[in-house]
């Protein structure tokens, strides 16, 4: 066998391996634009349903595309293409207009047209309370020492369902003003604490 067949055989395995990284990441990127995207939950809003540090894939083509729905949001198009609409109940990946690099998640619970409040810690949609029942106690080891955090199954008026912790009775959030949800906006939250 002559050196230049070999060097030749060396090229050629070195152009295929660089070809098959190449399709990997286009095919990754693509996956990543159009289907699923992977996050890391940065905050304990959402205890006990998604905790600090987990990891979770969004589907993107869910509610249609913007232009953060692409690698470095370009400003390419405004609005959303291929949209629909959120329900109740379902965990939303969002970011605010004025902040770009922070990604939220929360839990969709009003609709436009919607009047949500709090009375007594307990969750009111357009005047009606959430059902609400309790459930066993949450049990908090995130800081070292193990905390029970009150656990509640609330269910939607839609019929969905899913838990929430109370940390204190009587909380800073627990009695605020009624808020009415403008039309084209939903009202998210996370637990309710």
């Amino acid at each position: 066998m002559s050196i230049s067949t070999e060097g030749r055989r060396k090229e050629d395995r070195l152009a295929e391996g660089s070809r098959v990284v190449l399709q990997a990441l286009l095919i990754a990127l693509g996956i990543q634009t159009l289907l699923f995207q992977p996050f890391s939950i940065p905050s304990g809003s959402m205890k006990a349903t998604l905790l600090i540090g987990d990891y979770l894939f969004v589907s993107k083509y869910s509610y249609g595309y913007s232009h953060y729905s692409l690698p470095l949001s370009p400003p390419l198009f405004s609005g959303r293409i291929f949209g629909a609409e959120p329900q109740r109940g379902d965990v939303a990946v969002f970011r605010l207009p004025k902040d770009d690099s922070t990604d939220y998640v929360k839990r969709v619970i009003g609709l436009p047209g919607d009047r949500i409040q709090m009375i007594d810690g307990l969750l009111h949609i357009n005047g009606a309370p959430v059902r609400r029942e309790r459930v066993a106690d949450f049990i908090d080891d995130e800081n070292g020492g193990a905390e029970r955090v009150r656990r509640w199954r609330e269910t939607l008026p839609n019929g969905v369902s899913y838990e929430s912790l109370d940390l204190q009775d009587n909380g800073f959030l627990d009695d605020t003003e009624e808020y009415l949800v403008p039309s084209g906006h939903y009202f998210m939250m996370g637990a309710l604490n």
